[in-house]
């Protein structure tokens, strides 16, 4: 049986009930390759340079690895000219990033985390890329910030790239998720991974324990509840995981199960959270419910979530769908 690359996995969703348009075909082409280019960068590391610290912030205020700022040149550079998005939009970049007036605009806006889990880049940990994309509204200007302000339940396909042992990226169209592993010989992504589901119960979970004494009830709640095993009220054990790179714990929650935790703490009792809702939340929760899980903020469906601001932040709670019910019963009541 011949493997089915990306670009003919592609086809035949256009060509089924025309799931999917040319221009959005192109834009997640246009993105997976631009991952291929983040990948070799990243296996390079100190031969070529490009590890350590850029000298420089994001619009989070946050310190930039040099890694940061090559990854996201990468995907401006690889996605301005191609005539399919009508603006870009970058958890590195404080406003939109405008078509260059040369190149035709098309009806796309994507949205991009470039590296994320940049931190653990220095000690060879997996890192990645997540995107998503967006119709862009009739009448609306692209680099207006309004256009991106959609509801997470309005995102026409979400992915990740995972730069592992081996590089995948993990896509969803509306139907489904699967995954693709990158083959370095021929540059060619391949469908390794059909229909990826997220098992309904579990025994992992993903947290941060340093920030504990942090958290809100209900969250000390949910985990001191895990760390009872057998003895507790949840009646097994449980084990936990934690990589600090959301790609790679999404990832093996999305192969194998598991609840992933990012809460809101008391050190910053103004923000709803830590993840960027636009950039990481809405993504990723497209994906895990895609695969049959679920996302929440604690209160409600991260995807319901109206946006207000375009590096909005948000608690979250995603994976196996029983766990994230009992956090989010827990938050709710």
């Amino acid at each position: 049986m011949s493997r089915i690359s990306l670009s003919r996995f592609l086809i035949e969703q256009q060509r089924k009930n025309n799931a999917i348009d040319a221009e959005l075909r192109l834009s997640i082409e246009v993105v997976a390759r631009a991952c291929k280019a983040i990948n070799h960068a990243i296996r390079k590391g100190a031969l070529a340079g490009v590890l350590g610290e850029a000298g420089t912030g994001n619009v989070q205020g946050e310190a930039q690895k040099k890694l940061d700022v090559i990854a996201n040149e990468v995907l401006l550079d690889a996605n301005e000219w191609g005539g399919h998005l009508a603006a870009i939009a970058s958890e590195e970049m404080e406003h939109p990033h405008p078509i260059p007036t040369d190149y035709p605009k098309g009806g796309y806006l994507l949205l991009f985390d470039p590296l994320d889990g940049s931190s653990n880049i220095d000690v060879n940990i997996s890192v990645g890329t997540i995107f998503s994309l967006l119709r862009c509204p009739e009448g609306v200007d692209g680099t207006d910030e309004k256009a991106f302000l959609q509801a997470g339940t309005q995102q026409v396909a979400a992915g990740y790239t995972v730069y592992g042992p081996q590089t995948m990226l993990v896509l969803t169209l509306g139907n489904g998720v699967h995954g693709f592993t990158l083959d370095a010989e021929i540059g060619s992504w391949v469908l390794t991974h059909p229909d990826m589901t997220v098992p309904e119960e579990t025994k992992e979970f993903a947290i941060n324990m340093s920030n504990m004494r942090h958290w809100e009830p209900p969250v000390k709640r949910y985990i001191d509840e895990l760390l009872a095993g057998k003895e507790g009220p949840r009646g097994k054990d449980y084990n936990m995981r934690w990589v600090a790179s959301m790609v790679a714990d999404v990832h093996r929650i999305l192969t194998r199960g598991g609840v992933f935790t990012y809460p809101r703490d008391a050190r910053e009792p103004n923000k709803p959270g830590k993840l960027r809702l636009m950039y990481e939340a809405n993504p990723m929760s497209f994906i895990i419910e895609q695969a049959g899980g679920m996302a929440t903020n604690g209160h409600q469906r991260i995807m319901d979530i109206q946006p207000t601001a375009l590096h909005e932040r948000v608690a979250v709670f995603l994976g196996s769908k029983r766990e994230v019910e009992v956090v989010t019963r827990y938050h709710q009541s």
